[in-house]
């Protein structure tokens, strides 16, 4: 799989997550075939295309982006603006909310 495969990949899982649910760095990373890039996801999210809904990524404690733009106070507007719990800038009932595609 080449850079721009694997990027192509996160966008396409991305572009997936159901409102209201969310998934890790982490999670996009292996789904994407490499599962030991979740930074790499995270740069890929910093700079990808405004259109897809980047609020809905998150660490793998459930935790907010510091990169997000406003940083993780940008990020919790975000995600509160679409119905989710946020306090200390950790999403509440993060195992709920998490979200894989059918990959069967």
């Amino acid at each position: 799989m080449t850079g721009s495969d694997f990027r192509e990949r996160v966008y396409e899982l991305v572009a997936q997550i159901p409102e209201g649910r969310v998934m890790t760095y982490g999670d996009i990373a292996v789904l994407s075939g490499h599962a030991h890039a979740a930074r790499i996801v995270g740069g890929i999210a910093h700079f990808g295309p405004s259109d897809l809904p980047w609020h809905r990524v998150v660490n793998r404690f459930g935790g907010l982006a510091s990169g997000y733009y406003d940083g993780k106070h940008g990020h919790q507007l975000a995600l509160e603006a679409e119905g989710f719990e946020v306090k200390d800038f950790q999403i509440v009932d993060f195992e709920e909310r998490r979200w894989l595609p059918d990959t069967r």
